[in-house]
């Protein structure tokens, strides 16, 4: 399954240069199967959030139409203040755990005529050579103001070098990959449109099979954008195989995977009884005009609730349990404040929860709430704060000394953010 390691942002909105995990060229810890931020109100929380759901509209529908969907004055609301650009992004990630990591790189600024436009794209792999003590990069795609090269294959391309104290690979491996960089030949390319991905148009070639390996990545993302609300909507009966980010096909969800996959619908259904008072049975019932309602029986009614009629908290955690629950989840799985409308005994639960799915899909949440942390380890945990300059800096709990040993004497963590260890006194 592939993972990212690492994400740098640099010059959008309040996230001038903030970096989390481990970089193509830097060796800091590579990010948690289960990464949580966590600070104060207004510290950018939702920005960064934000900021993968960006990168995933580019892709999606192109840069100009990620920055209008953001404000009215489109890439200058989403420029850092004071800053002239460009906003670049740069993801470093496996594609399973024996591959070597591949870095994605991406600039966008503005044109001549004031439109934002791709500056620069770099998808490559990182290959450490021992002999050099450096670390290689080897091209996969390499593109600006739209024109450039594509390489085939796996070790196939261009190379940059910088220094690098880390692991290396075997004399055989270096051997391999010197003989691949003889053997790659660039294919000129060149795009009719600036503002899309390179990615997006490449990655649906079957001659580029590493670029599609990242653009399938990126289209597979999940961030949700559920409301209890959207879930008590009728939609048309019909089994939807996954969750959108709005949760209003919650209902074709479930009817799926009772048909479908009845042994994790019942794990569903046991595990919302299991935490909400009440609840016996869950299950789906269509009316007369096609629609589909959830149903919910409790055991001190006759007659059956539907999810118009019950608690926001009871829809949220149903649809997080059925996201959790996917047979084919997504590779990476964002969560704002999964906290909202939730009892506060529920949250260490639903931490836990996340944790058990962590090998099957990487799971990136924001939080304000110490319950929820308090079910977490140092190392999952990201600490994000406002400087005096207004631009946020971020910093792993782990990397506290302190923190751990609070945390191996048996202090909760989220115990400790709540007396004010964690943040900025």
């Amino acid at each position: 399954m592939a993972k990212i390691e690492g994400f740098r942002v640099r010059n959008f909105k309040a996230l001038k240069d903030v970096s989390l995990g481990r970089l193509w060229n830097h060796r800091e810890s590579r990010l948690a199967p289960l990464t949580v931020v966590i600070g104060k109100n207004g510290v950018g929380k939702s920005t960064l959030f934000d900021a993968f759901g960006f990168l995933s509209d580019c892709l999606r529908f192109g840069v100009e139409e990620a920055c209008d969907a953001r404000g009215p004055r489109g890439f200058k609301n989403i420029l850092s203040n004071g800053e002239k650009g460009p906003i670049e992004f740069e993801v470093y990630y496996r594609e399973n755990g024996r591959s070597r990591p591949v870095i994605y790189e991406l600039s966008i600024d503005l044109d001549k005529s004031g439109r934002p436009f791709v500056l620069k794209e770099h998808l490559s792999e990182a290959v450490r050579i021992k002999e050099i003590r450096k670390v290689r990069k080897y091209s996969f795609l390499l593109m600006k103001n739209g024109k450039g090269n594509v390489w085939s294959g796996r070790l196939r391309g261009s190379l940059a070098d910088t220094e690098d104290d880390g692991p290396v690979p075997s004399a055989e491996s270096t051997r391999l990959c010197k003989s691949k960089e003889k053997s790659g030949k660039p294919e000129p390319v060149e795009l009719d449109d600036s503002r899309k991905l390179g990615i997006s148009t490449l990655g649906s070639l079957k001659q580029h099979p590493r670029i599609s390996a990242f653009r399938r990545f990126i289209e597979g993302w999940h961030l949700s954008y559920f409301t209890p609300d959207a879930a008590r909507s009728l939609p048309l009966a019909g089994h939807h195989e996954h969750l959108n980010v709005r949760g209003d096909n919650l209902a074709n969800v479930l009817q799926f995977m009772e048909s479908e996959h009845p042994k994790r619908f019942r794990s569903i259904v046991r595990k919302v009884a299991k935490e909400i008072p009440g609840i016996g049975k869950i299950s789906t019932k269509e009316t007369i005009d096609g629609r589909l309602l959830i149903r919910f029986a409790d055991k001190g009614f006759r007659q059956p609730f539907y999810a118009q009629h019950v608690s926001d908290g009871t829809l949220k955690l149903l649809y997080y349990l059925v996201l959790l629950e996917d047979p084919n989840p997504p590779p990476f799985l964002c969560v704002e404040e999964p906290e909202n409308c939730l009892y506060h005994r529920l949250l260490e639960s639903l931490a836990m929860e996340f944790r058990e799915h962590v090998a099957d899909t990487q799971i990136f949440v924001t939080t304000h709430h110490p319950d929820f942390v308090d079910a977490l380890d140092p190392d999952e945990v990201w600490i994000l704060e406002k400087g005096p300059d207004g631009f946020s800096t971020i910093r792993r709990a782990g990397d506290d000394q302190t923190v751990r040993n609070m945390v191996a004497e048996g202090l909760s963590l989220g115990g400790l953010w709540y007396s004010n260890y964690l943040d900025a006194r």
